[in-house]
């Protein structure tokens, strides 16, 4: 019954809120661009993990592979595992830290 009553007629989109909308947008975007955060730089920065991720267990898991088969290969007792793990790395953290270095 409220449908048949009469009133005002329902008003369309208030302009002051769209133009708000559309300022909040530009203040958003310029303070994005003035900060320096964007999408591109989170995924530079999760590239940048998983890179140094990746170097961390090659260095490790690749040392201790090939120490584990030369100890098979020569019936030594673990020398060279330990030897070529801690040789892994320690070449895992000098790539490390030629990554952070090359990326400031």
């Amino acid at each position: 019954m409220a449908e048949n009553e009469p009133g005002p007629d329902p008003l369309g989109a208030d302009p002051r809120l769209q133009s708000l909308d559309q300022r909040l947008r530009q203040a958003q975007a310029a303070e994005q661009q003035r900060a320096g955060t964007s999408e591109r730089q989170a995924d530079e920065s999760y590239n940048l993990g998983n890179r140094v991720l990746a170097e961390l267990l090659g260095g490790m898991i690749g040392g201790a592979a090939i120490g584990f088969v030369l100890d098979k290969v020569f019936h030594t007792s673990p020398a060279f595992l330990l030897t070529l793990l801690f040789l892994g790395i320690g070449v895992a953290f000098r790539n490390i830290i030629r990554l952070s270095r090359r990326s400031n």
